[in-house]
């Protein structure tokens, strides 16, 4: 009983057992801890009596349960029965098909051992036949089908020929090998003794004969080597013989500037010619894989030939003297010895017409050996991929025609760049403006100049000669041509001494302190100022078709370079450069619209500015603080706008005439400027009447739309600020601007600020500046 009421195995009970113990409560002598324990042990009774109540409610579902389990259990004895049967039918079903898989491993492994039997039997028969017949062929000179027997031999499984020298058929095996093996070694050496000899000979038909044998000897590399050098043979001889013509040729004849880049186009086309002739010989009878080896050799015979030609133009053309002179002249400035760019011209074209070529053949080769290989490497691995690729393009790059055509362009550029410069400084030398021409003849010419010079590399078909003209060319229109047209803009625009005389002694003296600042007095006559005149019209001209030139210029080249070098090797990088170079370029375009600009604000300044100036001033002399009277008299009889139109319009006809349309609008667009700027100043000194506001108006909007009509560019906006001022001037009362200000305004947008308003405001003589002051902006 103790055991069952400690409190230790209550604890480990389940919920609804008390966990106060008889001892305990027996030992309470407490009321408080009396009650305490009470009102414990009736919260146990009730979660106690909780619990029974719930336990009570489930009897009936637990009964409905195990109804229901009762049921089940005939069914439970059905499946376990099946489940019994379904066992045994599986262990039957599988030791059944275990039977009948070894039975079939049994008769795979039949099959296979009748196989080989039947191979080794017929690699048996082979054998024997292939004794017989290489006997019989050799007899009757037959190599072809001797050949083809040694081949079969050799295709044979060693494994089964090995197994049949062990059994019983040992001694006849052994015989047949042997008769073999001799007669292997006797057809080798004598089918390359027979091609070596073709070769020698020069024996085409022969040649190619025993060069179809030597593969099914096993003898690849051997053939390759012997045909090849019969190639090679006849390639000497060929090129050696054009070479001869060459240097024999009548300086007279048509191709003559070009005979040694004829002669070496000859000697590339002709190892292409051989390439498409032979290339199907090598893949039919050595397999895929091989042109690489029989070009290996071409190639070495062609950069001897190659480098023959190359030394007879270099001899002959005197070019390496012809480039110690420019390089002599570019590092001195000033030589002693010059050349004559015009000696040049046939020399550089005959080196980049030799260039492209080379890179023409190149090419060729690279698109041949690259197809030849894919169709080898179908399923080589990848380590033997990029092997081959390495290969091809060592044979490239390194072969002796590369550098040899690397070495002519090394001094082709600098001579190309001496060309361009010495012909550019002749162009400008020989400038000359025509009548009724805006611009003059030296940007013409320099610019057919420079894209004659890198349209010739671009020819080259190289991309970093096409890169480096592309920079000489950028560098000298940057710094040597636009010095030129910055020289013709520092002479400035002369004014006339009408001009002079109109602006008085402060403008003389102005002049004349500018005169001294340049170094040297300007005693120009009416003549020489007119030719001063048009000079810096037409330098402005210059300037502007230089800008577009370029930009043109840039475009050309750009879809040039993109047909030339879409389908060579390495294109994206080749592109990638020589757009580099051309942004670099183009960026030569902007240089010269900031001089233009610089050029304009010049011409603004001198010979806009101090007429402008004085004529926006007279608006002072005209009263606008008028009455009716004079209102009528200023609307028959215009005091100003009209003059000041007239004025103007006398101005801006001899630019108009000299400049480009594009030119003058911007020039006509600087005048705007200035005179909305002056006449602000202006209008801020004057004072207004109601109707000298009104007046204002007239004035301003005769005075915008003049200046419309002579531009195509918009100039309201300019007009801005005095069209608000304008507005202001005719208002009523005071109070009126608050109908067009602030939250009033619509579309409007004020240019003017709140105190500018006010100033204006005081401009007119009707308004109280009390008034004005209480306004609220």
């Amino acid at each position: 009983m103790e055991e069952v009421g400690s409190p230790a195995v209550r604890r480990s009970c389940p919920a609804g057992l008390s966990a106060v113990r008889a001892e305990t409560i027996e030992g309470l002598t407490e009321l408080e801890d009396l009650e305490r324990v009470y009102a414990q042990l009736c919260g146990e009774e009730a979660e106690v009596q909780t619990e029974l109540e719930a336990l009570a409610g489930q009897q009936s579902s637990i009964e409905t349960k195990m109804l229901a389990l009762q049921r089940l259990g005939p069914n439970l004895q059905l499946i376990e029965g099946d489940a019994a049967q379904l066992s045994g039918m599986i262990n039957f079903t599988c030791s059944l098909a275990e039977n009948v898989s070894s039975k079939v491993r049994q008769l795979d492994l039949t099959k296979k051992r009748l196989y080989q039997a039947i191979q080794r039997a017929d690699d048996i028969l082979d054998l024997k036949f292939c004794t017989d017949g290489v006997q019989t062929a050799l007899r009757n000179q037959d190599y072809e089908q001797a050949a083809a027997h040694i081949h079969r031999y050799l295709s044979l499984d060693q494994s089964v020929i090995e197994l049949s020298r062990q059994g019983g058929e040992s001694t006849a095996v052994d015989a047949s090998l042997a008769l073999l093996q001799e007669a292997e070694l006797s057809l080798k050496a004598l089918v390359t003794k027979r091609l070596e000899e073709a070769v020698a000979t020069g024996d085409l038909p022969q040649v190619e004969r025993f060069f179809k044998i030597l593969p099914l000897l096993g003898l690849h590399e051997q053939g390759l080597a012997q045909f090849a050098q019969y190639l090679c043979s006849q390639l000497a001889s060929k090129a050696e013989e054009n070479l001869l013509l060459a240097v024999g040729s009548d300086l007279g004849e048509r191709r003559a500037p070009v005979i040694f880049a004829d002669t070496l186009t000859l000697l590339l086309e002709g190892i292409a010619r051989i390439v498409e002739t032979h290339q199907p010989i090598v893949e039919t009878y050595y397999g895929p894989g091989r042109l690489y080896v029989l070009l290996t050799h071409l190639q070495k015979e062609c950069d001897v030939q190659a480098q023959k030609v190359v030394d007879k133009f270099i001899k002959q053309r005197d070019y390496h003297n012809k480039f110690q002179v420019v390089q002599s002249s570019m590092m001195r400035g000033v030589s002693a010895e010059k050349i004559e760019p015009r000696e040049l011209d046939p020399v550089l074209c005959e080196v980049t017409l030799m260039n492209s070529r080379a890179e023409l053949y190149l090419r060729f080769l690279r698109r041949r050996i690259t197809a030849d290989f894919e169709v080898a490497d179908a399923v080589a691995a990848e380590t033997v991929i990029r092997e081959h690729h390495q290969s091809l393009e060592r044979l490239l790059k390194d072969c002796q025609l590369s550098r040899t055509m690397q070495e002519l362009i090394g001094f082709y550029i600098p001579m190309e760049e001496y060309y361009m410069r010495e012909t550019v400084n002749k162009a400008v030398a020989m400038d000359a403006a025509e009548a009724g021409q805006l611009s003059s003849s030296m940007v013409d010419d320099v610019f057919y100049i420079v894209k004659k010079c890198i349209s010739r590399a671009l020819t080259s078909g190289s991309s970093d000669c096409v890169c480096a003209m592309i920079n000489h060319a950028t560098s000298m229109l940057e710094a040597d041509f636009r010095e030129v047209l910055v020289c013709k803009l520092r002479a400035g625009y002369p004014a006339s001494a009408l001009q002079d005389l109109q602006r008085g002694v402060s403008s003389a003296v102005s002049l004349m302190q500018s005169s001294l600042q340049h170094g040297k007095i300007q005693t120009l006559g009416i003549e020489s100022q007119e030719q001063a005149k048009s000079a810096y019209l037409v330098t402005l001209n210059n300037v502007e078709v230089c800008s577009e030139n370029i930009s043109t210029l840039k475009k050309n080249l750009e879809s040039d370079c993109a047909k030339l070098f879409s389908q060579a090797a390495g294109s994206e990088h080749a592109q990638a450069k020589i757009d580099s170079c051309l942004s670099d370029l183009v960026n030569t375009s902007s240089k010269f619209k900031d001089l233009l600009q610089e050029g304009l604000q010049e011409l603004n300044n001198t010979a806009i500015k101090p007429q402008v100036k004085p004529w926006i001033s007279n608006f002072l002399s005209v009263s606008h603080n008028i009455e009716e009277e004079e209102f009528s008299e200023y609307e028959a009889n215009d005091p100003w706008v009209q003059q000041l139109i007239v004025q103007l319009e006398q101005l801006m006809a001899e630019f108009k005439v000299g400049l480009s349309p594009m030119i003058y609008d911007t020039l006509t667009s600087l005048m705007t400027s200035l005179i909305a700027m002056e006449l602000e100043k202006t209008v801020f000194k004057c004072t207004f009447s109601r109707l000298g506001g009104l007046q204002f108006d007239k004035e301003l909007r005769s005075l915008v739309a003049y200046l419309s009509s002579v531009t195509s560019w918009t100039i309201r906006d300019k007009f801005a600020r005095l069209t608000q001022m304008a507005t202001i001037l005719n208002l009523e009362r005071v109070s009126e601007i608050l109908d067009y200000w602030g939250p009033n305004s619509g579309p409007l947008t004020w240019r003017l600020t709140p105190a500018e308003v006010r100033q204006v405001l005081a401009l007119r003589v009707d308004f109280r500046s009390e008034d004005i002051k209480r306004l609220r902006l």
